[in-house]
């Protein structure tokens, strides 16, 4: 036998050699595919329970943080004196009549604050609070006119706004509402679980025939 005739018989039997090899892995790795059970539905139940215990941790966390935030920005907004606290949310479009039912006060204890009238340690956070409220909505979660959002109701069903939210002490929600990540009549079940039989109406809005809209009973 010629060299070249030797070395094509080597190369042949090398490859025969190497085709065998992989077909025996082929063949062991599709039998430990077979063999091998799919996940049990309690095992995949578990890991979901899992997954949504660790989504809540999350949420829980993010919640504290940015409560923290919102304390340590009202600490630092409250330096400033009430009544140019008062003007701020003022220029920021705010009427006196929100302001003082966030706050927590009524309209003449206000003006009192606006001629200079000295205000109470705890009205003074609860102001300074107010605005730093207003800074952490219009920072992470881009609103504008935020006066006019605030004045916004969550749902066309009922007239639930932020302002009725934070005057409930529920500024959770408020923040959860600017965020955009929750259902706003999640929200609202959140808040008032029998919002729905609160707010029902019998009667609906609807575009009449002259184009301008009208208020019929519902039915």
């Amino acid at each position: 036998m010629t060299d070249a005739l030797m070395r094509n018989a080597a190369v042949e039997s090398a490859l025969g050699s190497r085709a065998t090899a992989g077909d025996s892995t082929f063949t062991q790795n599709l039998t430990e595919t077979r063999l091998t059970p799919p996940r049990s539905t309690t095992e995949v139940g578990g890991i979901r329970g899992m997954a949504r215990a660790l989504n809540n941790d999350v949420d829980n966390l993010h919640k504290r943080t940015h409560e923290d935030e919102w304390r340590t920005a009202a600490a630092e907004r409250g330096k400033a004196n009430v009544k140019s606290m008062l003007t701020e949310l003022a220029d920021l479009g705010f009427a006196w009549r929100d302001i003082a039912r966030m706050v927590g006060v009524s309209v003449p204890a206000v003006q009192k604050w606006r001629k200079g009238e000295k205000a109470s340690g705890d009205s003074r956070i609860r102001v300074a609070s107010l605005l730093a409220a207003c800074d952490l909505i219009t920072g992470h979660y881009m609103v504008e006119e935020i006066a006019s959002w605030f004045e916004m109701p969550l749902s066309s069903s009922a007239p639930v706004t932020p302002i009725v939210l934070y005057a409930a002490n529920r500024a959770d929600l408020v923040f959860e509402f600017a965020s955009g990540r929750v259902d706003p009549e999640a929200l609202l079940s959140e808040f008032d679980p029998s919002w729905r039989e609160r707010y029902r109406s019998d009667f609906e809005v609807f575009e009449a025939g002259d184009g301008n809209r009208s208020i019929r009973m519902k039915g």
